[in-house]
């Protein structure tokens, strides 16, 4: 399946580039929004209503509270998991919680939706709209998890294997006809595929665009460069599909890293490239290297040293970025003078 989906995504990206990209995305929000709503509304149902879903997660010790994690035991009493005493929060863990949100600035997939606006004054509109979606989609995912608990308390108890990321399909495949339930599952391989083609359209185009024609070839015609960016195309399927059949149970453990490695190779230099005039071509291809580079470095080494340094890589690694984009842009020379009137004219 893991392949079946990466072809399928491979031929109508390959095909129709961001126009097909696009489209698509419309419609797996569309399957994602019903699927998720949908599911929710039985699973409350079959719970015995939103107070039953509420009155278990208050019986979970610390599992409701801002200061506190709840702590399963792994074991369970009548097919219920049993907790320990709550573990409370550290700063470490806050700040690595919190770290997360630096992501989205350097994300394609988020990047990405903002070379389709066709004007300026569509933004405002395009901004209530995917709130909206956004706040239903969440909102209905993270209460779909607290609906599992009381339907399938067995299934949270092997953290680490991977069944908590499953009571979506378990709760589909149990409460829906087998057919019904198979289109509603669905969604979830709309929420994968509607980050997948993002990832290979974006990347696609970074090489061909800005390292193929903009660095290597910049005399290449429009045709090469559109060969260079399907053989692209190819080659990071191909590596995705390793990748997605690898040994780890936990899917979440691939996009936290992945999260990480976009969010503070792209993020520091978005942000700066849009406030500060003084950033220089040499100063952005540092901090993109530094950043992603630093992402690595941090989980696979630096991390191992525990305490403070157990830190998750994507604050350090952007605030890297963020010094090393300051510092070579300081050190080198300005933009020219075209540019800087540019910056000046679109900021005011």
């Amino acid at each position: 399946m893991v392949i079946v989906s990466a072809v399928f995504v491979l031929a109508y990206t390959f095909i129709g580039g961001f126009l097909a990209e696009s489209v698509s995305d419309f419609m797996q929000a569309v399957v994602m929004i019903i699927a998720l709503v949908f599911v929710l509304a039985l699973g409350i149902t079959a719970a015995g209503g939103l107070n039953a879903v509420i009155g278990n997660a208050r019986s979970i010790p610390g599992f409701l509270s801002l200061f506190t994690s709840a702590s399963p035991t792994g074991e369970a009493a009548n097919g219920t998991a049993l907790f320990g005493a709550p573990v409370r929060y550290t700063g470490l863990s806050i700040a690595s919680t919190l770290a997360w949100g630096l992501g989205y600035f350097g994300m394609p997939q988020v990047l990405l939706r903002f070379m389709g606006i066709r004007s300026e004054h569509e933004l405002t509109r395009s901004r209530r709209v995917a709130t909206v979606w956004v706040v239903i989609s969440l909102a209905s995912a993270v209460c779909i998890g607290l609906v599992g608990r009381v339907l399938f308390s067995d299934a949270y108890m092997a953290y680490g294997s991977g069944n908590t990321e499953n009571i979506f399909i378990l709760m589909a495949t149990s409460l829906i006809p087998p057919i019904l339930a198979g289109l509603v599952c669905a969604g979830i391989l709309a929420a994968a595929i509607s980050s997948s083609d993002s990832y290979l359209l974006i990347s696609a185009s970074a090489v061909s665009k800005n390292v193929w024609q903009g660095l290597i070839h910049k005399k290449a015609s429009d045709k090469e460069v559109m060969l260079v960016s399907r053989i692209m195309l190819v080659l990071i399927t191909i590596f995705a599909v390793f990748v997605a059949t690898g040994n780890n149970p936990v899917i979440f453990t691939i996009v936290d890293f992945a999260w990480a490695g976009f969010g503070a190779a792209f993020g520091p230099l978005m942000i700066f490239s849009l406030f500060w005039k003084r950033t220089t071509c040499a100063g952005a291809i540092a901090g993109m290297v530094s950043g992603g580079a630093m992402v690595f470095i941090w989980n696979f080494w630096i991390s191992k040293l525990g305490g403070a340094w157990g830190i998750y890589e994507l604050l350090p690694a952007f605030v890297f970025s963020c010094i090393v984009i300051v510092a070579v842009s300081l050190f080198t020379k300005k933009p020219d003078k075209k540019i800087l009137t540019e910056f000046d004219s679109v900021k005011a």
